[in-house]
């Protein structure tokens, strides 16, 4: 069964890896939108806060979507979305057409993470063994890209971040994603078992809550705090994702081999010893490594955490996709954690914003159990 998935496997990697170089290329220029619309950390706070609650929005309405449709169509009307909403921000002629295309840009954010993680639970569950580090890894690779491209074009003026739209259009036009085998329905009941989920939703909350503090933040960080020279900033980001991509690349093994427990466990101290590197960073490079040393300790959380979900979940592919499209909501909630929180706390410093992640990275290690239940193709060490 597994050789017939791979087309689908490939199709649903390329998903990933649009939404990896989109989000990632936006993010690390983060600066360069700040100082062309003049905007403080505190405002930029708030713009982020309207994206995170809009891209909750966009998971909803995915879930909604896939029930009536199927994933693999959702799927690819969010990938049009962000074709559409990516150049309407990056070459805004007025402040309110920015704001317009970072809205639809957050609704198409959750869309295609919802829809993206639903194919991919459907993917893994054909092979019968752990690949969502994979899927994310391939994530984690195209924002690899995103922040080469942002370093190679950091004397462009910031619109040519409009470019990067091309990958999800192609994507969108000629990737073959996998159908449902069901027909939907109308008005699927769908049982929710929130008591088990929530232990694993609050391990993606932490997740999230780092990454996006890391991704969102670090290349301000570097710009404000530790003074790397303007056109090196992205390398808070860079470093970053190429460790989380080794590691997630290694993650389908190391889970097998070593079990959920122990990786998790493990990332959680490795991530803490990271960023409080970033917080104590007296330089640039060390800050750098700070944030290399976090990429690698959280790298497998969020591909854990939907494969737990969608175990937890059961049943049919229709109550697996409305799963996972709810659970993708801790995503939001991480996110906002890590985009917003950061940003408030650490508005006179974002050293102190950055403490706040390194503190609670270390809920992981006592969640971490809540991720094994039915654990599948695990081999003994």
């Amino acid at each position: 069964m597994s050789a017939g998935l791979g087309r689908h496997r490939r199709a649903s990697a390329l998903a990933f890896a649009s939404q990896g170089l989109v989000f990632i290329s936006l993010t690390t220029r983060l600066p360069d939108f700040a100082d062309r619309w003049n905007l403080g950390e505190l405002e930029l706070s708030l713009l982020l806060l309207l994206m995170v609650l809009l891209a909750g929005v966009g998971s909803v309405a995915a879930e909604r979507l896939a029930a009536r449709r199927d994933s693999a169509t959702v799927l690819r009307a969010g990938l049009l979305l962000t074709a559409v909403a990516v150049p309407t921000l990056a070459l805004a002629p007025a402040h309110a057409a920015f704001v317009l295309g970072l809205a639809a840009y957050g609704v198409a954010l959750g869309v295609v993470d919802a829809t993206a993680n639903m194919q991919a639970v459907a993917i893994e569950h054909g092979y019968g063994r752990p690949i969502l580090p994979s899927f994310h890894g391939a994530w984690t690779a195209g924002g690899v890209v995103g922040a080469t491209l942002t370093l190679a074009t950091s004397g462009l003026p910031s619109g040519s971040a409009a470019a990067v739209a091309a990958l999800p259009l192609a994507v969108a036009v000629t990737a073959g994603f996998l159908p449902r085998a069901e027909v939907p329905g109308e008005g699927v009941a769908v049982t929710v078992p929130w008591r088990p989920i929530v232990l694993v939703g609050l391990g993606m909350v932490v997740f999230y809550m780092v990454d996006t503090a890391a991704t969102t933040w670090g290349a301000t960080y570097l710009d404000d705090t530790v003074v790397a020279p303007s056109g090196l900033v992205a390398l808070a980001t860079l470093p970053y994702l190429l460790a989380s991509l080794v590691v997630r690349l290694a993650g389908d093994r190391l889970v097998q081999t070593h079990g959920v427990v122990v990786v998790l466990r493990t990332g959680a101290v490795v991530a803490c010893v990271g960023l409080v590197t970033v917080v104590l960073a007296p330089a640039w490079p060390v800050a750098v490594l700070g944030f290399t040393v976090t990429g690698a300790g959280v790298a497998v959380v969020a591909p854990l955490s939907f494969s737990a979900a969608a175990r937890i979940a059961g049943g049919s592919p229709a109550q697996v996709d409305a799963v996972v499209a709810r659970f993708n909501q801790f995503n939001y909630l991480g996110a906002l954690l890590g985009a917003v929180l950061t940003g408030v706390v650490g508005s006179d410093s974002l050293r102190v914003g950055f403490a706040v992640p390194a503190v609670l990275v270390l809920a992981l290690v006592p969640l971490a159990r809540a991720f094994a239940a039915d654990e599948p193709g695990r081999q003994s060490a």
